[in-house]
């Protein structure tokens, strides 16, 4: 070996190439790709295999380090050009023993050929080329590499993209735009780095070619339409050697040029070097498909989504659950919604490599990834390492998400008709059952058909229609229907408050006569109870249900159904346990206000009629009760709309009873006596601090009871003061409450003017108090609470006309009563319950109402039950948010809410003198 070669080897030669370049130079010498091709003391050449197939000739030429600087020349031929990692593993092939003797050999015969005589060549003829068109090449690289950030004072990761475009002109590359002649040297292929003459010698002659300024300049501008700016700040991407350097602004407009544009370059005839390093090098995607595996026995199916890459098959499950652990911030569910569809996401595939060993990427279309992600929903936080989904049957709604995407379908043909009727199952035609006395209203015959497609998809489901818009006829439609088809060949059961039954079974009478009704209900009711299987429908009670379970666990129904469902609204309580025990083939709750105070209430429906659809108690908390009324998580809102829409039907007055003349609420101010003021005062100070010590032991979750007990003291004495010192004596100008006088006032102006008044209270000691004034007065009224045992004789005083004021308990007679004999509600103590209200306003307010109602709620002013109207509308936000997939704030109390609420009186208003 030559002294020189040993300096330059021995030398600092890595000090002269990039530490990528060194990383990927070391790799091709480990997997032995070099071959010495010839050698001379300062001149070697070597071949290497690239990434590909393609063979790259490297020129090394040496200078003496002792005396020369730039003591070290590596030439390619390979797009770099110049110092790259193919020379890197040349001189790292060279500088591995195992290969001295055969360069020792090459260096042996290139001294023989040296010694042998120069033939003098003869001066060749000089033919110059001026009509070849440039082909414009392309480089594309990257580098990743670290840089202090002085900003936060700390190292940054950065990646940079570069374009390098150059000029081929046969095998000559060209670039720059001075003009300056240069020879081009004879080994092999070369760069001209200035705008020249290209001169080539060949054995025969000596070719100069003419560059072509022009067609150079417009392919650049089709770089610069494409985006591409000439970049000005220096980069390790590429050398210098490369070509002229371009960038694009973002990685957005590389993946969109690398997808989008790049196939057209290559389509004009581009040269197009795509480098190993480079951070957009897309596979691209040849086909998505979907595979089904599904029996007809099971109640589950597994669904496997994916693509075909490289004519391989890859499971999209594994590839997601990735991506959305790795980076939570941009596979969110608000996150994926705010990218266009056009938009791709670049995913690298690391199990999966190319020829060279580098990772496969691929770029999928958010308009893809989003109804695939719709329909994969939560599921991948329980799936681990599996290609396929196993989801519920009635998960199938899902399933019509992916309808539009072009996917090659395997199998699921009728789960797939599945999901499509169950995603529109209100619009199955359905005519009326023989034997209705009723006519449907459009929205009715849509709940009919809602439910037949219930029971035909064996789902059940949650009918929520405003009060008064008719769900009982709904549902007695559903049953004639279902006996008319002879379906109906073992019972219904009807499970209701005390206070229904007469309801029921007057509109079972009146309605649908053909169908044979039985209220289990009474001390005498066990005497039918062997003839169960011959009646159409059973009516009983939660109170009875436990109590009757033993019997009735031994009938199978035909359909079961929950009327004011929000009854089970805690799980744990005997009614909701006794129904999830019975046998039934279909299961549906009637309910207004499915939802009144928490989510958990929702839940508990749907783990009676679906058990599991929305996980365990303790699932559905983490996954969307903490996130939705703690944190206000819009995401897991509309995940949790979408789970239930199929199986929950609510229409609002609003939305389909236009034909109800209007309703009016208004805030009825009072104001406090000065007894009242007194003991307010007194009261609240206690409580106040009562509550705070309870609070500090034992935080606000755990201290609702005694938050409650405080509210109830406070409202107490609002409504009136005997309701907390029966002993109260009664003050003669006064009185024991300003709002008692104030209602007695009321009541004289509106039975002046012919009005027919509902008055609901949720204290029956009240009522009582009221009745005592009335008396006073001579004023004839009704009266209903749940003590009262003929509920049909008030009832029918009241609707007939006889009577103009119907005293009701919020418990007793807030849902199930037609009471549109009424035009006037008066809430006489609201609480923060909106729904509670709601349904007691619907007893005047519904179907059948022909006059305007007006609504009254009776509030004392700078009282707790002023302070109690905010807690209340985002209480009725939050079960908009759920029931009618609007978006809702969070709720939750917090410490400024118990301060609101604790808070002093203001100052008494002046009174006036007349």
């Amino acid at each position: 070996m030559s002294s020189i070669l040993e300096k330059v080897l021995a030398a600092a030669w890595t000090d002269l190439f990039h530490e990528r370049t060194l990383e990927r130079g070391r790799d091709y010498a480990r997997q032995k790709r070099i071959v010495l091709e010839d050698s001379s003391p300062q001149i070697i050449r070597t071949a290497c295999r690239g990434s590909g197939l393609e063979i790259y000739t490297q020129t090394l030429l040496f200078k003496d380090p002792d005396r020369y600087k730039n003591y070290l020349t590596c030439k390619c031929t390979c797009p770099v050009r110049n110092d790259c990692k193919h020379c890197v593993a040349a001189l790292l092939f060279l500088q591995d023993p195992h290969n001295r003797p055969l360069l020792q050999a090459a260096l042996a015969s290139h001294q023989q050929e040296m010694e042998k005589p120069v033939e003098q060549k003869p001066r060749l003829p000089e033919r110059l080329i001026d009509d070849l068109q440039p082909r414009p090449r392309l480089i594309l690289a990257s580098i990743e590499f670290s840089a202090y950030e002085p900003r936060n004072g700390r190292m940054q990761r950065h990646i940079q993209h570069r374009a390098a475009l150059a000029f081929a002109y046969g095998k000559h590359y060209a670039v720059g735009t001075t003009n300056v002649s240069i020879l081009v040297s004879s080994l092999g292929s070369d760069l001209v780095n200035q705008k020249s003459d290209i001169i080539e010698h060949t054995d025969t002659e000596t070719l100069r070619i003419r560059r072509q300024g022009e067609r150079e300049r417009q392919l650049r501008q089709e770089l610069a339409d494409l985006g591409f700016k000439v970049a000005t700040r220096q980069s390790k991407a590429l050398p210098d050697s490369a070509g002229d350097m371009y960038e694009l602004p973002n990685d957005k407009a590389w993946l969109h040029f690398v997808l989008d544009d790049l196939p057209r370059l290559r389509e004009q005839g581009w040269e197009i070097d795509i480098q190993e390093e480079f951070g957009f090098d897309v596979t691209p995607v040849e086909d998505w498909y979907a595979v089904i595996d599904e029996e007809n026995e099971r109640d589950w199916f597994d669904l496997e989504l994916g693509i075909i890459v490289n004519g391989e098959r890859l499971s999209l499950l594994p590839i997601l659950i990735n991506l959305i652990r790795s980076h939570p911030e941009l596979m969110s569910p608000s996150a994926v919604a705010k990218r266009g569809d056009e938009e791709q996401l670049l995913v690298q595939l690391n199990h999966f490599t190319q020829s060279g060993g580098s990772p496969v990427q691929i770029a999928l279309p958010y308009g893809r990834l989003k109804p695939v992600l719709a329909t994969l929903g939560d599921f991948y936080w329980r799936q681990e390492g599996n290609n396929a989904l196993r989801m519920s049957k009635a998960d199938a709604a899902r399933l019509t998400q992916l309808e539009d995407l072009p996917l090659t379908w395997q199998g699921g043909d009728r789960l797939r008709h599945f999901a499509e009727r169950l995603i529109n199952i209100k619009d199955a035609p359905v005519s009326l059952p023989d034997g209705l006395n009723a006519t449907l209203r459009p929205y009715q015959l849509e709940g009919l058909s809602w439910m037949q497609s219930l029971r035909e998809l064996e789902v059940g489901g949650v009918l929520a229609d405003d009060m008064g818009l008719g769900k009982t006829l709904q549902t007695l439609a559903h049953l004639l229907m279902e006996k008319q088809a002879g379906r109906l060949d073992r019972p219904a059961l009807a499970v209701m408050p005390t206070s229904l039954i007469p309801n029921w079974l007057d509109e079972s009478e009146h309605f649908t006569p053909d169908l044979k009704v039985l209220a289990l209900y009474g001390a005498n009711r066990h005497q039918d109870a062997g003839n169960l299987q011959d009646y159409d429908l059973i009516l009983t009670t939660y109170a009875l249900l436990p109590r009757d379970l033993e019997l009735l666990e031994k009938q199978p129904f035909h359909v079961l159904i929950l009327d004011e469902a929000q009854y089970i609204k805690n799980p744990n309580s005997k009614a909701a346990q006794a129904a999830r025990n019975l046998n039934a083939r279909q299961r549906l709750c009637l309910s207004g206000t499915p939802l009144e105070n928490h989510l958990g209430e929702l839940w508990s429906l749907f783990h009676f009629l679906m058990p599991g659809w929305l996980g365990n108690s303790k699932e559905f908390n983490s996954n969307y009760r903490t996130a939705i009324e703690k944190h206000g998580n819009q995401d897991r809102l509309h995940h949790l709309n979408a789970r239930i829409k199929p199986f929950l039907l609510r229409r609002t007055k609003e939305q389909v009873a236009t034909e109800l003349p209007p309703k009016t609420e208004i805030i009825h101010w009072v104001d406090l006596n000065d007894a009242q003021r007194d003991v307010y005062e007194t009261v609240r100070l206690a409580m106040d601090k009562k509550v705070r010590d309870e609070i500090t032991r034992k935080g606000v979750a755990r201290s609702q009871i005694i938050i409650l007990e405080a509210l109830l003291k406070l409202r107490q004495v609002c409504c009136d003061l005997r309701l907390v010192n029966q002993d109260m004596p009664v003050n003669s100008k006064q009185g024991t409450s300003g709002k008692l006088n104030s209602l007695m006032e009321m009541f004289e102006e509106l039975l002046a003017e012919g009005r027919k008044i509902l008055l609901f209270s949720q204290f029956t000691s009240m009522l009582s108090l009221i009745e005592e004034e009335l008396k006073q007065r001579g004023i004839a009224y009704a009266l209903l609470t749940g003590s009262t045992r003929d509920r049909r004789t008030p009832i029918h005083d009241f609707q007939s006309g006889k009577l103009p004021i119907f005293l009701i308990s919020l418990k007793a007679g807030g849902t199930g009563l037609n009471l549109t004999a009424a035009d006037t509600v008066i809430h006489y103590d609201p609480w923060w319950n909106p729904a509670a209200e709601n349904q007691a306003t619907d007893r005047a307010y519904r179907i059948g109402q022909d006059k305007p109602v007006f609504v009254y709620k009776m509030i004392a002013r700078g009282t707790v039950e002023e302070k109690i109207q905010r807690l209340q509308r985002e209480k009725s936000a939050l079960a908009s948010g759920v029931l009618d997939g609007r978006t809702t704030g969070d709720w939750k109390l917090r410490d400024e809410d118990l301060q609101a609420l604790f808070a002093p009186l203001p100052a008494a208003p002046k009174k006036t003198r007349k």
